[in-house]
């Protein structure tokens, strides 16, 4: 290994990357259900594939706990993937998904519980947990100063990936992300969306069985968001990849994941398929109503209306209503407002979605917002203090 290369490696390691051990080899659980026992629109897109009940399980989650002193971010965990699924975990910021996933990628040790990646034990077997896993960090890490295929040579070289295979690999991920133009660019020359592009090719480098990505798609306006689900879906299929994602976008892990685990403070709160966990919550339509200065008893009124399950008021005059029957209650809502003299500026009827699933599990709505861990500080790392 080359003084670069070895400065690369240090850097890798302290930036929290799971990445192999080096070597001299040169060539080469249980499951949780609480919720019932650019060219394509971001709403057209479906990407997920169906997963025989029978497959075997590529990663076994059992009762995995993180504390930092008296604060506990994974709080008694359990689940299972399959292989071939793209698993979901969806919450919000500071619910605990990027530290499950850390745990699950040898990044940071576990407190109590266990996780099984191919069968490889993460804290006894962890160098054989790394070659089996490609892992994405939500944060854009690629070296600027490097081309686009030097960056992939790197992570190549790094992960013992053979002279003539590293060749056709990078070749072929190249293609795949589309950037074989690119190739010779700098990184830091790159959009947002192509450096994501990069970030993935990265990942696949070694060949990995499965992928982990925290937050893929953070920052990245809704072409380049699309773009990323094709090429996942796309990049699964030909690799017959398992796939763990970590999202707070509804629609990304409902268009994308076969199951999803929603996770709020630390605790798995639901797990189950997309659709099953729509149809756990009681009420098939939502209606979205805009008032204009309604009185206070408002809320207290609309979910006296025949067939209302639920009703979330969203501020500034906008309601959510959950119902039985769309129909119906779009026109008792209408009649009761005429009535009450209170003006309907807009009004809506769709399907129960992911948000109404989550609001019905944590009793709240998913915020893209920082969420304060109760007087949490993290403790100082080794070496760093002044």
């Amino acid at each position: 290994m080359g003084c670069g290369e070895r400065r690369l490696w240090n850097w890798m390691r302290f930036r929290g990357q799971a990445c192999p051990r080096r070597t001299n080899k040169g060539e080469n659980g249980v499951e949780v259900n609480k919720a019932n026992g650019g060219g394509i629109a971001p709403s057209e897109f479906n990407g997920r594939s169906e997963i025989a009940a029978d497959a075997p399980n590529a990663i076994e989650v059992e009762r995995i706990v993180k504390r930092y002193g008296a604060f506990t971010a994974v709080d008694d965990i359990s689940f299972a993937v399959k292989e071939g699924e793209i698993f979901g975990l969806l919450g919000p910021n500071g619910a605990g998904k990027s530290t499950l996933i850390r745990m699950m990628t040898t990044l940071i040790p576990i407190t109590a519980g266990a996780v099984r990646v191919e069968g490889h034990d993460v804290a006894r077997d962890p160098d054989a947990v790394r070659r089996t896993i490609g892992v994405i960090p939500q944060a854009l890490t690629s070296d600027l100063d490097l081309t686009v295929e030097e960056n992939l040579n790197i992570y190549a070289k790094l992960y013992d990936v053979p002279t003539q295979r590293r060749k056709e690999a990078i070749a072929e991920l190249l293609e795949t992300v589309d950037l074989t133009k690119w190739r010779g660019a700098q990184t830091k020359t790159l959009s947002g969306g192509m450096r994501r592009r990069l970030e993935i090719a990265r990942g696949l480098v070694h060949s990995p069985k499965i992928f982990f990505l925290d937050e893929p798609t953070t920052g990245l306006d809704p072409v380049s968001r699309v773009a990323v689900w094709e090429m996942l879906t796309n990049i699964k299929a030909r690799r017959k990849l398992t796939i763990l994602i970590t999202t707070h976008y509804m629609d990304e892990a409902d268009r994308l994941c076969n199951r999803i685990a929603i996770v709020d403070h630390g605790k798995l709160v639901a797990l189950d398929t997309p659709e099953a966990l729509k149809a756990s919550v009681p009420g098939s339509n939502v209606i979205e109503a805009h008032f204009e200065s309604p009185p206070p008893d408002w809320e207290e009124r609309l979910r006296g209306l025949p067939r209302v399950t639920s009703v979330q008021n969203e501020s500034a005059g906008m309601f959510r209503v959950l119902t039985a029957n769309g129909s119906g209650t779009t026109t008792d809502l209408v009649e009761m407002a005429v009535v009450a003299g209170v003006p309907l500026k807009t009004l809506t009827v769709q399907n129960t979605t992911l948000d109404d699933v989550f609001v019905h599990y944590t009793g709240r709505q998913l915020r893209d917002e920082l969420v304060k861990a109760h007087a949490f500080t993290m403790p100082p790392r080794p070496g760093l203090q002044p």
